[in-house]
């Protein structure tokens, strides 16, 4: 049996927890059905803090790639970006990939400023801090960075890969 909507419905509540709270997320939250999610996954071991923020790493590295496609293959089909400068949610891949395409343009390079890990099951985690953008303008070439918060929820694919299911970013409110 397909556990993901389960762990989908606990990773976006979880989201939402923890963009809400700023941080104060803990970690029994979600934690109610983890035992059944994970029977039969005895001999998995469990993700570690480094491994989740790999993923980021993994995601910037496709950044700089160029390829808006590359980018949209770390998220789940059905995933949700919220995305840093754009107004307009993204619900599916040709909208993940029409925002790469014109985020790409200013050869973003992503640096981590701060992050909280939470693994909420062996299949279901979120990443959650401040990084920062370098950026180059695609017109004029001049350089600016823009610093955001960022919640990423990953769900372990039955392949075995990370995939984000939702991610939230914004500018930070004051410079």
């Amino acid at each position: 049996m397909d556990r993901r909507p389960a762990r989908r419905h606990i990773a976006v509540a979880a989201t939402v927890t923890a963009v809400l709270a700023a941080g104060t997320f803990a970690l029994g939250t979600g934690a109610a059905g983890a035992d059944a999610r994970s029977k039969g996954k005895e001999h998995a071991k469990p993700v570690t803090k480094a491994q989740v923020l790999g993923l980021f790493d993994d995601w910037n590295a496709a950044l700089q790639t160029g390829d808006p496609k590359k980018v949209a293959d770390l998220y789940a089909k059905d995933a949700v970006l919220l995305p840093t400068v754009s107004n307009q949610v993204r619900t599916d891949r040709a909208g993940i990939v029409d925002y790469f395409e014109h985020f790409l343009r200013n050869k973003p390079h992503g640096t981590k400023v701060e992050s909280v890990v939470n693994v909420l099951d062996r299949d279901t985690v979120i990443d959650t801090g401040v990084y920062e953008f370098a950026l180059t303008d695609h017109e004029t070439g001049g350089k600016s960075t823009v610093k955001a918060r960022y919640t990423y929820a990953y769900e372990k694919q039955p392949n075995g890969r990370w995939l984000i299911v939702n991610h939230h970013s914004s500018k930070m409110p004051q410079g």
